[in-house]
């Protein structure tokens, strides 16, 4: 298949290139745009960040670990596309001179091109807009003063037209070989696709199938892109549950339930960066099975449904059962996420995470605790926990030391200690046992100080 896009207002159709092709190397070694940089390759330093804008708006995405077929249908703006024909300078290019924003110069065209997309989109959060960029010599206090500078300038006008006049799919040559990957436009397109093709690799924001590429080296075989199904993506409201298209974004997830979990929004807040989270799903997020997985937790607390699909043939089943054991999951081959429902229910959920960063860091400890109560006592409780075990988890133990209890700190006292007996928790490089036990169980013992009404969020207290 044929890529159609728009590089900085340009039409581009690219063909005859592997689909796992990033458009990163593509950018630098075919077209000869190399403002954009590699740093780490893997998606976490930003320096390769471009604009990349379809009818969902405007969004910051890592270059290294884009494949070119994603890009289908959209417009890509990269360093060199935000100047004007004349000459004439971006608003934060501008504000990054006077501010002195720069010294190496290397994460420089990152740091611009994920300020412009906020500064298109109105955010003024730059401690969040610009988490996934790092500068080892300039330092970020001279770059957020350009940010702020430029935020009261007026977006140029082009901007807000990025995705009109996009060429569309074309064909394929006549006589062209078979197709080196697939690209559904339907879920049940998809649903024949990777039934007949059972060993294909299913590629949706490629955050974490990128690095196969990028840092595995490895060669996928028969690449299934998600990015045209559409009806994949978006969150529904339906009678009791909210139903999530496995490929919504995390930052589709985050807008949607913030308001309604501000827990879970603060969790989602800390997953990766503003790049990431434009492109990872929620479906391919517990579709790995990652034992550190921020997303899975939050959905057993909140008693979430799977909705898996082979073909024709459907079936659900509690996302706590997906998880069987490390890297091993009750999905079948040829089988994908097709949603993901959570009950309507009052807001009751409490999400820590801990890491070494607090910025786009991977958990230690990731604890989700729902505990709803009536009349003084925790009734309905579920707590869930990533990376106290070599799955996503609930701790049984702890929730039995609760259930029907009074909210009390023996109550509290008394679920910590069965928590003990409910992980066996493995040492790395991120923890050691030891510590991820104790800070699960302090989390327990944070969110019954947030019941009581005190200061809990780091963001929060002060000396």
């Amino acid at each position: 298949m044929n890529t159609s896009f728009l590089l900085n207002a340009e039409p581009v159709t690219v063909a005859g290139l592997s689909p796992t092709t990033t458009l990163l190397d593509w950018l630098r070694d075919t077209r000869g745009l190399t403002g954009t940089k590699e740093g780490c390759n893997e998606g976490d330093c930003g320096a390769c960040t471009v604009m990349v804008t379809d009818e969902h708006g405007a969004a910051p995405l890592n270059a290294c670990i884009l494949f070119l077929p994603q890009l289908d249908g959209k417009h890509v703006t990269t360093v060199e596309g935000l100047s004007t024909s004349d000459g004439a300078l971006h608003p934060v290019q501008d504000a990054m001179i006077t501010h002195h924003g720069s010294q190496c110069g290397f994460c420089t065209p990152g740091f611009i091109m994920s300020m412009a997309t906020a500064h298109l989109n109105g955010e003024t959060d730059y401690d969040t807009a610009l988490a996934g960029n790092l500068c080892r010599c300039t330092g970020y206090a001279p770059i957020v003063r350009a940010a702020k500078a430029a935020a009261a300038l007026p977006v140029p006008p082009r901007l807000f037209s990025l995705a009109e006049n996009i060429p569309g799919e074309q064909p394929e040559a006549a006589g062209a070989a078979p197709p080196s990957s697939h690209h559904p436009r339907t879920s049940d397109n998809l649903a024949a696709l990777y039934a007949a093709n059972p060993d294909a690799t299913l590629i949706a924001g490629a955050t974490d199938v990128g690095l196969w590429v990028t840092k595995q080296l490895r060669d996928l075989d028969t690449p299934i892109f998600l990015n045209q199904c559409a009806d994949l993506r978006g969150v529904t409201d339906v009678p009791d549950d909210w139903r999530i298209g496995a490929a919504t974004t995390i930052a589709e997830v985050e807008q949607f339930f913030t308001p309604l979990f501000p827990g879970l929004g603060t969790l989602l807040r800390r997953y990766g960066s503003a790049q990431v989270r434009a492109a990872a799903t929620l479906g391919g997020n517990i579709a790995n099975g990652s034992p550190i997985g921020d997303g899975s937790p939050a959905m057993i607390a909140l008693g979430a449904t799977l909705h898996l699909r082979h073909g024709a043939t459907r079936r659900t089943l509690p996302v706590e059962d997906f998880f069987l054991a490390y890297g091993k999951q009750n999905r079948r081959p040829g089988e994908f996420v097709e949603a993901i429902t959570i009950p309507k229910q009052e807001d009751t959920l409490h999400c820590f995470k801990i890491s070494k960063r607090f910025d786009q860091d991977i958990s230690a400890v990731c604890a989700c605790l729902n505990l709803p109560v009536r009349d003084g006592f925790f009734a309905g409780v579920r707590l869930a926990f990533g990376g106290m075990a070599g799955t996503p988890a609930r701790a049984s133990g702890a929730e039995a030391a609760m259930e029907g209890r009074p909210v009390t700190r023996e109550t509290i006292d008394a679920a910590m200690a069965a928590l003990a007996l409910d992980f066996s928790p493995m040492s790395d490089m991120r923890a050691s046992a030891p510590y991820r036990m104790q800070t699960a169980q302090n989390m327990l013992l944070r969110a019954f100080h947030t019941l009581d009404g005190a200061l809990t969020d780091v963001h929060e207290v002060q000396a």
